[in-house]
């Protein structure tokens, strides 16, 4: 009990302190139990989703022509296959339709909301009570992310033919979901669904499987085109429930391990701040720990009465983030639906939750016990002297009468050489927070204001206009002809097409010269030049060991010829499973293969009005066309809410963590200096030249700090981003870092400290000395 009391009464005696030490600790726990819950979490998410909707693991789709009664039955005998099932639908290979604020294009498979099935049956988030003739139910996510609501129109745009719904439902689904995966889903009734198939539109099969084991999924679909490698040339389209687990679950586990990350900034905040209390209370506190040893207390009860005083603190506050963490996951449950279409139900992880309260807990113990060691060896007697063992005093820095230089800068700058262990203290803390704020600053500007960089990691080309040439046109001469347009700076054939590379399933680009490309994703050595030339990913290089200079065995349909690599990209596109041939080299293996897709560059013209004119020109020849553009902004603007939260939440923080950090040590220093400072207005200093003074003292910590972390927020927020999107298909990353917008943070946070200490520097104002007399 007394060393509860004598905890309880160090507590009582700083409670501002220890208010803020309390509020460190609680955001830390927050953070970090938010963070380790979702990345804990997500995957079981989705996984407990499928199931509950009973989705398909693996899809096949396809249209009429292309189907094989051989390849149902070879996927119903499949090893591990539990269930499933081959339906018709409406397949449209680039639908449009307006999403968010622009217009998205895709690939779209229409179901028959009214058929029986027993795989991926529909399941409405909800619906409107009343029916029409041209009712559609949508994913969830454009309800989410794609600002529809019940009851609102919704056009699809197919083959320049527009067809009008009246949106009467929101549906759940894992496998087609999502803008990012390539193809959407959509159900209508059947009055509905019959009146589009009356349009003579594209119809379609697909055959979805369900599996004991779920990551199965991949070698199923890759065994399947092992055995009909025809597949790989007809219009054959395939999806496992893994890849798209991997691609809807990658933003979100990024913004959760920021969250963790900074949530250990905060944790080592919270550390030096306790160092530097627990070093401050012994300094201040010697004469007391004196008189405890003398009436009998023992060197191990004050080292445990201190230890007991932060352990409190940190449990206390550990408790209280880690209850706010839950009532705050419905916040970011919103963000997961937003990305994933999918409805966030939060558990409780009571394992989670404990092992944050024993990480902040262990942390805290160790810390302040090799802080407060130190009091073993005070003695009694040099305690009650205030600590001083002799009468050597500290150096006397800059002294007034052989110094030049201003009086107030001067007397501010010894205040800062005379609290050494505080300014590094502050310095750390400065260095960490900056740090963080131009780490998300810098991922925010590359999603919602410079997205280069940013597209360019999914590996598209950024042309103006892609065009979807029809089977049987020669693609070449179509290609010079649009070439020749007004306002056309180039054209090129840019085909994605899927092979098999030393017998492992690969995402392949073909296109004649990758020298005009705008986007190059090869980071070491180069693209292929010559009909024996290719690039892997790094990830299909670590996938079948071999790198530049090697040679692989590609596959496409049924023939296979040797290719030398030239060259490693990268790109989160596709789990990082890409390739790229030449035109001379998909030849080899396909002779009579032309190209299907252009991509249009323009120089002076809309996109727009580029696409009404090669449409009134060479609309014959033409499937469809799309404006990348738009459908960029479509598919990035889903991201930018959820980057933009966070980087609120950081910067919220930094400034609250400043704010903090700088009341604590002003106000202690203001209580150590009360005499000082009472004798300094005593003989005509002003309370504005003293709180001047405090400022100045300061400022070159924090504006040494805001340097050193702007300058590795610079240098090493790229090397950070490349550890995060490592397993996404990234090796390296090239954000780009907007100088005026790091400079303008950084004097942010200078501005911010100044004006802090001002502030706080204002209790100078209630001391006098008459008041320091008649205390």
């Amino acid at each position: 009990m007394k060393i509860i009391n004598l905890a309880l009464a160090n507590i009582r005696r700083s409670k501002s302190a220890t208010a803020s030490l309390f509020t460190f600790i609680l955001v830390a726990t927050l953070l970090l139990n938010i963070g380790l819950m979702v990345i804990t979490q997500i995957n079981t998410f989705f996984d407990s989703k499928a199931e509950q909707l009973k989705d398909p693991h693996a899809i096949i789709m396809m249209d009429y022509a292309s189907y094989n009664s051989s390849y149902g039955e070879f996927i119903t005998k499949y090893p591990g296959v539990t269930e499933s099932e081959t339906e018709e639908i409406i397949k449209m290979d680039i639908a449009k339709y307006n999403f968010g604020d622009s217009e998205f294009a895709n690939s779209t498979a229409i179901f028959n909301a009214d058929d029986h099935r027993n795989i991926g049956a529909l399941k409405l988030v909800e619906k409107l009570n009343s029916s029409s003739a041209n009712d559609i139910f949508l994913p969830n996510i454009f309800k989410t992310n794609g600002g529809y609501e019940l009851g609102e129109d919704f056009t699809i745009t197919y083959q320049n033919k527009d067809f009008d719904f009246r949106i009467a439902g929101f549906f759940e689904t894992t496998m087609m979901g999502t803008t990012n995966i390539g193809i959407m889903k959509f159900m209508l009734p059947e009055i509905s669904y019959q009146t589009l198939a009356d349009e003579q539109l594209t119809e379609g099969l697909i055959i979805s499987a369900v599996m004991e084991d779920e990551t199965q999924s991949t070698k199923l679909l890759n065994d399947f085109i092992k055995e009909f490698p025809q597949s790989t040339v007809g219009d054959i389209w395939t999806l496992d429930i893994e890849m798209v687990k991997s691609v809807s679950t990658l933003t979100i586990n990024i913004i959760a391990m920021i969250l963790v990350a900074f949530a250990a900034i905060i944790v080592l905040v919270s550390l030096i701040v306790i160092k530097y209390r627990v070093s401050n209370s012994i300094e201040d506190g010697m004469t007391n720990i004196g008189v405890l040893k003398a009436i009998g207390y023992t060197s191990r009860q004050i080292l445990s009465s201190i230890i007991l005083q932060f352990v409190l603190i940190a449990f206390s506050a550990s408790v209280v983030g880690i209850a706010l963490s839950y009532c705050l996951m419905p916040f970011i449950g919103s963000i997961i639906s937003s990305l994933s279409g999918l409805i966030w139900y939060q558990r409780f992880n009571m394992i989670i939750n404990l092992a944050n309260i024993f990480i902040v807990a262990f942390c805290v113990v160790i810390v302040a016990l090799i802080s407060a060691f130190r009091v073993r060896k005070i003695q009694p007697i040099m305690a009650l002297r205030g600590g001083i063992q002799t009468h050597s005093f500290r150096k006397n820095y800059f002294p007034l009468e052989n110094t030049g230089g201003g009086l107030h800068f001067l007397l501010a700058i010894k205040s800062m050489l005379s609290n050494v262990k505080q300014n590094i203290m502050i310095l750390l803390i400065i260095i960490a927070l900056t740090f963080a704020s131009v780490f998300s600053v810098v991922l925010y500007y590359n999603i919602a204001s410079d997205k280069t960089a940013f597209v360019n990691l999914f590996g598209i080309e950024p042309a103006n206009v892609m065009i979807s040439v029809k089977p049987g046109t020669d693609t070449t001469e179509l290609l010079s002809h649009i070439k020749q347009m007004d306002q056309v700076s180039k054209v090129n054939i840019f085909d994605f097409i899927t092979t098999k590379i030393d017998n492992k399933t690969v995402y392949t680009n073909v296109t004649n010269n990758y020298n005009q490309f705008e986007n190059n994703v090869v980071y070491e050595g180069r693209q292929p030049k010559y009909d024996n030339e290719i690039s892997i990913s790094w990830v299909v290089s670590n996938q079948i060991n071999k790198g530049i200079g090697d040679t692989v065995e590609v596959e496409y349909g049924t023939e296979t010829v040797s290719f030398l690599v030239t060259g490693l990209s990268q790109s989160i596109g596709n789990l990082g499973q890409i390739a790229a041939l030449t035109m001379d080299g998909i030849q080899q293996l396909q002779s009579d293969y032309k190209g299907t897709t252009l991509y249009v560059y323009l120089d002076g013209i809309s996109n727009q009005n580029f696409i009404e004119n090669v449409h009134e020109q060479y609309g014959d020849y033409i499937v469809e066309t799309l404006d990348i553009a738009e459908n960029i902004e479509s598919q990035t603007g889903m991201y930018t809410a959820a980057v933009f939260a966070v980087m609120t939440m950081v910067l919220t923080i930094t400034v609250l963590v400043v704010v903090m950090i700088l009341y604590l040590v002003i106000k202690t220093m203001i209580i150590k200096r009360k005499k000082e400072f009472g004798v300094m207005k005593a003989i005509g200093y002003s309370t504005i030249q003293l709180m001047h003074q405090i400022s100045i003292s300061f400022l070159p910590v924090i504006i040494t700090g805001v340097a050193i972390g702007g300058v590795l927020g610079y240098f090493y927020t790229n090397p950070m981003l490349s550890v995060l999107l490592s397993s996404a298909g990234v090796k390296r990353l090239a954000f780009t870092i907007h100088l005026p917008t790091i400079l303008m943070l950084c004097v942010g946070i200078l501005i911010l400290g100044y004006i802090v200490s001002m502030f706080v520097s204002l209790k100078i104002k209630k001391i006098s000395a008459y008041s320091l007399i008649t205390e």
